[in-house]
């Protein structure tokens, strides 16, 4: 749900640490919250429909799927039978909830159950399962473990699409504008979320609906034809779209997920012109040519699992790992080329202003590739620099670029501080006139207050330092200016 302009109301005071510790995908939203429904339908003849309909609806602004999903379970039924007075306890009991920290496994009890997760952090190696940590204490009764607070199961949620998985990464990697019809708001919401995690570790930075009706106030934004269709994944399962949305490039209509013993029957990918209004076949609907080359040894190994029996989320953990190194060959290039603008450490000196980071060049970038490329972690061959120049103009690359800028920067600062903390101040203060001296203080003081509000990686002794710094400026000075910066 997008939050409406005006005054933002809600201010959460562990925002920045929270944000800062954790991974980027499951970072706490500022300007949309997420909505997590059960839906309860029962027939009944008195009503109008023939049918008993109602939602419980549980609002966040984090992306924890599974927690307040399984949540849900516990406290909807309840709630249809017991009405507000569960509600309420329900919600004193979540109110002593501690915050979330990164890195830390949570006992939540909510009626008469103790339910057990972890919050990844953002130092856990990617990939890597969820560490399993109990708490010492016995547990009665024994909680309810959550492998993982938000991982959906992928294998089940892509199982009609196995063999276009390099496709749909590609689409989702370039931010390109995708309508995913599903027979139902569950299956919208799962395929619309597994598609946004695939980039995991890298944070898809477009917008995203996983169920999308024709009530949405963007409803007429997103449909009409005077403007191309924005870059966002949208869920939705209202025939009538077929018709709304046939503009968009690329659309994936899927069936029901069942599991089954076999390779489940793979959508096949098909023109555009074939999408018809009533009686759209699965598939997907695009003209799309990939960059890459299909991976076909990931299709043997998930048949092979799937003649073996092996469990959906063994499957599923072979998918994401798969989905992961792809993404690291193709982003570890960036990361290598945005790492050599730094500007070096000894170009850092106390008393001028740290050195600017150098401009990013798309051209200096795509002649590293020739020897530092995604072929040296990655068999799949293709057109790596076309795929590069098209992400070059998506949503995801400016993200990406931004925050890594922004870390870049935040280094610098640090980096600053703790040359100007080994700096002789005394020696410096010698042939320097008063003014020179207060303004010396007062960017010292700016420099503080900024690296305790943006929490810059600086260690806590370095700031008192050069709190002591100042002190020390300030004391040699005539006591009218001491008492003006002082009050100051």
């Amino acid at each position: 749900l997008r939050q409406s302009g005006g005054q933002r109301t809600t201010h959460y005071e562990d925002d920045g640490e929270y944000n800062r510790e954790a991974p980027l995908t499951l970072q706490r939203e500022s300007a949309h919250y997420f909505g997590y429904v059960y839906f309860r339908q029962v027939k009944d003849s008195s009503m109008k429909r023939g049918y008993f309909q109602k939602s419980l609806v549980l609002v966040s602004r984090l992306p924890y799927v599974n927690l307040f999903q399984s949540l849900l379970q516990l406290i909807a039924p309840e709630y249809f039978d017991k009405l507000e007075p569960c509600l309420e306890a329900v919600c004193n009991e979540i109110d002593q909830w501690p915050p979330p920290v990164p890195g830390q496994t949570l006992n939540l009890p909510v009626m008469g159950v103790v339910i057990q997760v972890r919050i990844p952090s953002r130092v856990d190696k990617p990939g890597s399962s969820p560490v399993k940590q109990f708490n010492q204490e016995n547990l009665l009764p024994a909680p309810l473990v959550l492998p993982s607070i938000h991982e959906l199961d992928l294998f089940r949620c892509f199982q009609p699409v196995l063999i276009h998985i390099q496709m749909l990464w590609e689409l989702m990697l370039l931010g390109e504008p995708i309508v995913v019809m599903a027979p139902s708001p569950t299956v919208s919401s799962e395929m619309v979320l597994a598609l946004t995690s695939c980039l995991a570790p890298l944070r898809y930075c477009c917008d995203y609906r996983p169920y999308f009706t024709i009530h949405d106030s963007e409803f007429k934004e997103y449909t009409t034809r005077t403007q191309a269709p924005p870059n966002i994944v949208v869920g939705v399962t209202n025939p009538f779209f077929i018709k709304t949305l046939q503009h968009w490039p690329h659309i994936l209509r899927v069936g029901e997920l069942r599991m089954s013993g076999d390779l489940p029957k793979q959508v096949k990918v098909k023109k555009l012109a074939k999408l018809k209004t009533l009686d759209t076949k699965p598939g997907i609907y695009t003209s799309y040519k990939t960059f890459l080359h299909k991976d076909k040894t990931l299709i043997k190994r998930l048949l092979k699992g799937i003649q073996r029996k092996r469990p959906s989320e063994v499957q599923s953990a072979l998918l994401r790992r798969h989905l992961l190194e792809l993404t690291q060959s193709f982003i570890i290039p960036l990361e290598h080329y945005i790492a050599s603008l730094m500007p070096l450490q000894r170009a850092i000196t106390p008393w001028k202003n740290p050195p600017q980071i150098r401009p990013f060049r798309q051209e200096d970038f795509m002649k590293t590739l020739e020897h530092a490329g995604p072929q040296l972690t990655c068999v799949l061959k293709g057109d790596w620099l076309g795929l590069y120049r098209r992400f070059f103009k998506s949503p995801n690359f400016d993200g990406w670029y931004r925050q890594r800028h922004k870390e870049m920067t935040q280094k610098l600062e640090a980096l600053h501080l703790e040359a100007i903390c080994e700096a002789n101040i005394v020696a410096w203060m010698k042939d320097k006139s008063e003014v020179e001296i207060v303004d010396l203080v007062l960017k010292l003081r700016e420099k503080l207050v900024r690296a305790r509000c943006q929490h810059l990686p600086v260690k806590e002794e370095t700031l008192q330092r050069v709190g002591l710094y100042i002190e020390t400026i300030i004391g040699s000075l005539p006591e009218d200016l001491q008492t003006v910066l002082h009050h100051h």
